[in-house]
């Protein structure tokens, strides 16, 4: 089965005056994707074909199924064969090391989750909070005394309003299609002035799935936690990047647009400084300023 990220269509361009032209365009690519474990179906989400197990490491990271890379023993697509013998890349059969998961411990989700929605599988809202593994403040901070915890200073203003145009430069399907997110983590030195490292970018019709990738990525080439490292998002500021930062301990999350309200109380709850709106070389700052230098 082929899987395209960029997809040729014929186009016809109109404006108030009628038809202008017709001719051949580039559409996102988007395809379920159905995740196993241990033989038993978990999830199908759409999602733009491509880096798939570092979609599927990060996905099971922010839904506290593992912690590491180490706890995934096999990602193998096999298993939907197809009838004339080509592998079938939209079914993935995950075997993960014995007794991190279980069908029956582990809540009840909805088959489908939609390019959009993170977390639209979910069957309770009590599941829908996640407790990370790295946790970026101490058990016993409250957020109403910040001033008993001081968080180091991280990156510079500066550096942080060049974010978005450097995860800019990673959007090569974007440039052709216009019609999928992207997700760029930096690694972070000790001079909070210099300019961070570019780790890894990725492109996803979902803004979760994009996450996911880079999350995946970084499981399998950096390690968890990433402490020392920031998220730069091309979407706004949900709940569910929040906390996908939180999983795998990004300390600090940015995004171009605006952050939900539900998005700037988890980041204050689990140590996420939260950015919004960063164009242009300025940005807010919604939880934890210390970190900017």
């Amino acid at each position: 089965m082929q899987q395209r990220r960029a997809v040729r269509a014929r186009v016809h361009r109109f404006d108030a005056t009628g038809e202008l032209s017709a001719g051949p365009d580039s559409v996102a690519g988007e395809e379920p994707l159905e995740i196993r474990l241990n033989g038993e179906q978990f999830a199908v989400t759409m999602r733009t074909p491509g880096n798939d197990v570092e979609l599927i490491a990060g996905y099971l990271l922010s839904e506290a199924v593992v912690t590491t890379m180490g706890d995934i023993e096999e990602i193998d697509f096999s298993s939907g064969l197809e009838p004339d013998g080509s592998r079938n890349y939209n079914v993935a059969r995950v075997r993960l090391r014995p007794g991190i998961w279980s069908a029956e411990a582990a809540p009840a989700r909805s088959v489908y989750t939609s390019s959009s929605c993170g977390i639209c599988g979910t069957a309770a809202i009590d599941a829908v909070t996640k407790t990370s593994a790295y946790p970026l403040i101490p058990a016993s901070f409250h957020v109403d005394e910040e001033a008993e915890f001081q968080f180091p200073e991280l990156l510079s203003a500066a550096r942080i309003g060049e974010l978005p145009d450097r995860l800019r430069s990673q959007q090569q399907v974007f440039d052709k299609t216009g019609g999928v997110h992207a997700a760029a983590l930096f690694a972070v030195g000790e001079d909070p002035n210099a300019e961070p490292e570019l780790l890894i970018g990725r492109e996803d019709v979902g803004r979760h799935n994009a996450v996911d990738k880079v999350i995946g990525w970084a499981m399998a080439n950096q390690g968890l936690p990433l402490r020392k490292t920031v998220l730069q998002v091309s979407a706004r500021a949900s709940f569910e990047l929040v906390q996908k930062s939180a999983m795998a301990g990004i300390p600090m999350m940015s995004a171009v647009s605006a952050p939900s309200a539900l998005a700037v109380d988890h980041g204050k709850s689990v140590g996420v400084s939260v950015i919004g709106f960063n164009r242009r070389g300025r940005f807010n700052v919604y939880s934890y300023p210390e970190r900017v230098a």
